[in-house]
């Protein structure tokens, strides 16, 4: 890309895509379970543009809260405005111009879920001070992930239905899961800094705390299928993200960095096996 812009591309991670695949999951979950049969392609599209642009606006948003913490970290010491390639005022603008693009995306959709889009908003702008007061930040962050879960269901149905509400719900279980394994990266630097998570709150009763975490997400996930009305296959096509959670469990070592970023990252294969568990049970 030019170089000019290449600083705000970084400031909203889009060299690192996880982060839009595990905010745009729950709304493709949602979509799919709302349909009469199978899921509007259009509204799928919006739903991943609006997640690139978004999940782009809460990075900014985290990094302008994080800047004078961010240059302390080592990891996080050569982000633009850490290191200088954008200026606070220059960030500010970024979210605004970014903001008005997904507004444009989400004016595509019904009365009911342009206004529960909007409502999002105040998730994403108090997530990234969370983690100055709170050891389960991870909470508020899988409250801001999974709102697509509410809004995917919304933009066919024009109503927020139970369904949705299980998946939702099932969606922040899950955030606390993985978002915990990601955490453990960081955690000594985090207390160095002062900053809470649920990495530094459970310490070695991480794995004890997943299979609650991630036994919660399925069974809610699985509820949600029930009331959707969704064919018997959706329950056969769940047991291969049954397997993928209880092999990131199995496999975690919350010492081992590198172990930690790569369970992380696998969640983008959980979401595609649960994508099509929701698929086989249109059948």
């Amino acid at each position: 890309m030019p170089r000019p812009i290449q600083p705000y591309l970084i400031l909203m991670r889009a060299d690192r895509p996880i982060g839009t695949w595990l905010l745009l999951f729950p709304c493709w979950w949602s979509l799919t379970m709302a349909a009469e049969n199978w899921p509007n392609l259009y509204f799928a599209l919006l739903f991943a543009i609006g997640a690139f642009i978004m999940r782009g606006a809460g990075c900014v948003m985290n990094d302008l809260a994080d800047r004078n913490y961010d240059g302390l970290v080592a990891r996080t010491a050569t982000r633009p405005i850490p290191n200088g390639d954008v200026t606070p005022k220059q960030a500010a603008l970024f979210i605004g111009l970014l903001c008005l693009c997904g507004l444009v995306i989400l004016l595509q959709f019904n009365q009911f879920t342009v206004f529960l889009g909007i409502a999002s908003l105040a998730l994403v702008f108090i997530y990234p001070f969370c983690k100055r007061w709170t050891y389960w930040p991870q909470a508020i962050l899988g409250l801001t992930f999974n709102w697509g879960a509410l809004v995917g269901w919304a933009a066919v149905t024009g109503e927020v239905g139970l369904p949705a509400i299980c998946i939702y719900v099932a969606g922040l279980f899950w955030t606390l899961g993985y978002d915990t394994i990601y955490a453990h990266q960081d955690k000594e630097d985090d207390e160095l800094v002062g900053i809470k998570s649920a990495a530094l709150r459970l310490g070695d009763k991480t794995k004890p705390a997943l299979w609650v975490f991630y036994g919660l997400t399925l069974g809610l996930i699985a509820l949600g299928g029930t009331l959707a009305g969704l064919n018997w296959p959706f329950y056969i096509g769940l047991t291969a993200p049954a397997a993928h959670l209880l092999w990131q469990i199995l496999k975690l070592d919350i010492h081992n960095p590198t172990v930690c970023l790569t369970l992380f990252k696998a969640n983008r294969w959980f979401g595609w096996l649960l994508l099509g568990a929701f698929l086989l049970g249109k059948l």
